[in-house]
């Protein structure tokens, strides 16, 4: 098993040093998500115990590697509940960790699958009141940056003074700021969230992304916001499964051959390479892993010891999808 010393670590504003490679908990505080063969990885248990039992045994092979961040939010069933428990269980220190949550989406599936709407998008005052009372009862006291889910520029929540003035407010109390990215547009979004002032201070401390082989086209502006100051935190780096072996998708088979050889020649898995091409942009403060099971973590976790060179770096510019059809096929992932 992957021991402490093999997550190096980066700089992390307003947390010192950070293991760069984090633990999301969107797949492991729910029982269905978009991940390709979720189905297959919760197969033994999908009840709330069942569902506890395999983020407790994930977050502890997770600790015993060194990964340090901890990812959440209010919309991943019962991930804070889940991770707030562990972290009280396991007696940690509040500095031994940092924990990221987010707020803007209310889980509303029940705990089931075939739910119609799995979760609903408000990014009113009203729901950061209210959500903030419910992480803070949830993780009570290990909170150390909290996020807009999803920040886009129709949702308003980049206009709204008012929600920016008690994001402020929780920011001089001594919780970071940030805002989480998502869809095509994902560089237009932080570039109006850069520009945001309250009392003539930045409100934004950092920011996480979706940045992966076949959708990196965030990247130049992520750059920028790190230039800045921002922590920069990478989500999805193994596009919810469709760069690891699960991904048989017909359209795939030439960017698999690709990435098949490519692996091969860095003796690694897939998934540890699309994890290490994130790690090796100088610009990335923290990369999250989502995996499910303790298995999927120690591949996972093999992308710290991949000696990424030039030759993979100019491999791995053929792989990039158009982003607007990257985000279509999101779309039309399944929850299983």
């Amino acid at each position: 098993m992957h021991q402490l010393t093999d997550i190096p670590t980066r700089p992390f504003p307003g947390q010192g040093l950070v293991a760069c490679l984090g633990l999301g908990l969107a797949a492991l505080g729910r029982p269905g998500y978009i991940n390709l063969g979720h189905d297959q990885d919760t197969r033994d248990g999908r009840g709330v115990e069942a569902m506890r039992e395999r983020a407790f045994a994930v977050l502890d092979r997770a600790w015993a590697a060194g990964l340090r961040y901890f990812d959440t939010a209010r919309s991943y069933g019962r991930g804070e509940e889940f991770l707030g428990d562990w972290l009280r269980e396991r007696a940690l220190a509040t500095e031994a960790v940092t924990v990221a949550s987010k707020w803007g989406y209310t889980y509303t599936a029940g705990w089931r699958i075939d739910a119609e709407q799995h979760e609903v998008k408000d990014h009113s005052l009203a729901v950061l009141r209210r959500q903030w009372r419910e992480t803070q009862a949830n993780l009570r006291g290990f909170l150390n940056l909290y996020q807009i889910h999803s920040a886009t520029l129709q949702s308003g929540v980049l206009n709204d003074a008012a929600v920016h003035a008690e994001l402020a407010r929780l920011k001089d109390a001594g919780t970071l700021i940030g805002l989480t990215l998502s869809g095509p547009n994902q560089a237009d979004v932080l570039e109006s969230a850069l520009a945001l002032r309250v009392d003539g201070v930045p409100l934004f401390d950092a920011v996480q992304s979706t940045w992966n082989l076949l959708e990196p086209s965030a990247g130049p502006r992520l750059e920028t916001a790190q230039g800045a100051g921002l922590a920069v935190i990478i989500k999805e780096a193994l596009a919810n499964g469709r760069l690891t072996t699960r991904n048989q998708m017909a359209d795939f088979t030439d960017r698999r051959r690709l990435l098949e050889d490519l692996a091969q020649r860095l003796n690694t898995s897939l998934d540890a390479l699309a994890l290490a091409a994130a790690l090796a942009r100088p610009w990335v403060s923290v990369v999250l892993s989502g995996a499910t099971t303790e298995a999927q973590l120690e591949s996972n976790i093999r992308a710290c010891s991949v000696h990424w060179d030039a030759q993979a770096e100019s491999a791995i510019q053929a792989l990039a999808e158009d982003s607007h059809a990257y985000w279509d096929k999101r779309a039309r992932l399944a929850w299983n």
